[in-house]
């Protein structure tokens, strides 16, 4: 019954032609919100109401370009439909095929279980990854009914949203300009502000706005982490806990440089033939899309800045000073997720060096790891492979290589968060996500994002046009393994425990509590054993001493 599910979505052809436009007479579920009634669809498939593309903010368009998002301030009588996806922002990458993108983009939809709207259920609000470049609430890999499906089904009922926000040069432009005119890091505002929409008019769907519960996957992970450490960690109340999957409150950029920021903003100001203009800024909020598309199409990525405002400083030294939000934490990282990020063609000790200079690090840090990462291929990762790689792709040290990035990148910022809630007695869960699924080789391994499509439940791979399908040619285990982490992650945003799945004969997570130490336990979740916990103490002294030298880099 859960494959007919999955396969008779249709959301692209039947939800999509529904149309947005105003009606007087309602013939799908409605809700009244602060600023007039909606109407949603209702989903016979998955017994839920559907409403889709609401926008919380004013359109970011004309002089609301490059501004921090600006309320909705208009009200209407009658009904507005919300059966139709929003637009993607613009982005760039193989995230955005095949959707429609737009700088009007900034909107949410909710998926609740149908005859639950004069409830008070918890809400789990998603935040797309992407770089911080790509993505979207209309990718189908990030399908919400699947996973407020197995909410109702475990016995625990949950509402699902998911928030838009701008993207690249749109969201993260930086300069001297920028900060003058106080807009900086205006995707993670988007995000925000939205938080706040959901904070104002989830109760009119049913859902509690005392009970919401943000989480996201790489740059959703990171927005996560900014959300949890955002204005020195000050608690405005929008949300009683967080998941963050493969990345958290240390920033997954590279060690900021102004110089370069700079240098993007001018760039875009050449580009958009702004270069002449008194004020830059607001030749850049008149100036043509397509001009400004370009400039972003081909410049380097942007991401969240250290701006003294939003993000104030630098994450470890507020983790350090236990300057977060105290709230209920689940965070972790899959095995291989420096298979995802390190170049090929390492084959000795001086392209390492080069590597890893180019990540920012100064030449003692890069000396230093060198030492505590030895060219030893079985300690490097993935494990999956056995022996030294081939010369000259992947390269001769490409495991040492990985091992080394994917804990810059990704491990060490997790153990150190998990600490962090620990000497601060808040409750935290850590995994690590062990599984080769269909598609990926031996040296490729568990990389970054494979956890999804598990976290989802979506077994029979809906969305993943330019990827194959996790699941396909697998054995029963993948399935099981998909309704054990999908339902580990309802009962955590439902009971702020992630062991209340209902699968029999699974370990006990346990809470992230330092030994003597200084280390907890982790939850391993593998298809090849039964899933369990481990000491979290793999690769112990290497990742010591990244989480040693965080705030010299300014992370």
């Amino acid at each position: 019954m859960m494959a007919f599910h999955k396969n008779s979505l249709a959301l692209s052809g039947f939800l999509f032609l529904l149309g947005c436009c105003s009606t007087t007479v309602a013939t799908g579920p409605t809700v009244l919100v602060e600023n007039g009634t909606y109407e949603g669809v209702y989903s016979s498939t998955y017994d839920q109401d559907f409403f889709l593309g609401i926008p919380f903010a004013q359109p970011p368009l004309g002089s609301l370009r490059f501004h921090q998002p600006v309320s909705l301030n208009t009200s209407w009588d009658g009904l507005k439909r919300a059966t139709e996806y929003y637009p993607e922002c613009v982005g760039y990458g193989s995230d955005d095929w095949p959707y429609p993108l737009s700088e009007d983009c900034l909107a949410l939809n909710v998926i609740r279980p149908a005859g639950y709207e004069n409830e008070s259920l918890p809400v789990a609000v998603w935040i797309h990854g992407g770089g911080y470049s790509e993505g979207g609430t209309r990718d189908q890999r990030y399908n919400l009914s699947f996973i407020v499906q197995n909410s109702v089904e475990l016995g625990k009922p949950i509402i699902g949203a998911a928030v838009a926000y701008r993207l690249s040069g749109w969201g993260f432009i930086d300069g001297k300009e920028i900060r003058d005119a106080g807009a900086t890091n205006i995707g993670i505002h988007d995000q925000r502000l939205g938080l706040h929409w959901i904070q104002e008019n989830i109760a009119a769907f049913g859902g509690d706005p005392d009970k919401v519960t943000i989480w996201g996957e790489s740059a959703g992970a990171g927005s996560v982490g900014i959300h949890l450490t955002a204005y020195n960690g000050r608690d405005d109340h929008l949300f009683r806990a967080a998941i963050s999957e493969s990345g958290g409150p240390i920033s997954l950029a590279g060690v900021y440089n102004a110089t370069e920021a700079q240098g993007y903003y001018d760039a875009a100001v050449a580009t958009a033939g702004c270069s002449s203009a008194k004020y830059t800024l607001e030749c850049l909020r008149q100036a043509p899309f397509d001009k400004l598309n370009t400039a972003f199409n081909t410049s380097a990525a942007t991401m969240p800045y250290t701006d003294g405002d939003i993000i104030a400083g630098p994450a470890s030294e507020q983790l350090a000073r236990g300057e977060f939000v105290h709230v209920p934490y689940l965070i972790g990282t899959n095995f291989d997720e420096g298979a995802s990020f390190s170049p090929t063609g390492v084959n000795n000790d001086s392209d390492l060096e080069s590597v890893l200079l180019a990540e920012g690090l100064p030449q003692k840090s890069v000396t230093r790891l060198l030492e505590l990462y030895p060219d030893i291929p079985d300690l490097g990762i993935p494990a999956t492979y056995k022996g030294r790689p081939d010369y000259p792709t992947p390269g001769l040290q490409y495991k040492r290589s990985a091992a080394i990035v994917g804990d810059y990148v990704m491990h060490a910022c997790r153990r150190l968060s998990s600490q962090a809630w620990a000497k601060a007695n808040v409750p935290s869960y850590a995994y690590h996500f062990n599984v080769l699924v269909n598609g990926m080789t031996s040296i490729e391994g568990s990389g970054h994002f494979m956890e999804v499509a598990f976290v989802y439940d979506n077994t029979n791979g809906l969305g993943y046009y330019t990827q194959p399908n996790p699941f396909a040619n697998e054995p029963e285990s993948f399935a099981a393994l998909a309704k054990l982490m999908s339902r580990s992650w309802v009962s955590f945003v439902h009971d702020l425990d992630p062991n209340n799945h209902g699968v029999q004969g699974i370990p006990h997570w346990p809470v992230y509590q330092l030994d003597k130490d200084g280390y907890g336990q982790d939850f391993v979740f593998e298809t090849n054993a039964t899933s369990h916990p481990e000491a979290d103490t793999w690769r112990k002294e290497g990742i010591a001493y990244l989480n040693s030298i965080w705030s010299e880099l300014g992370k």
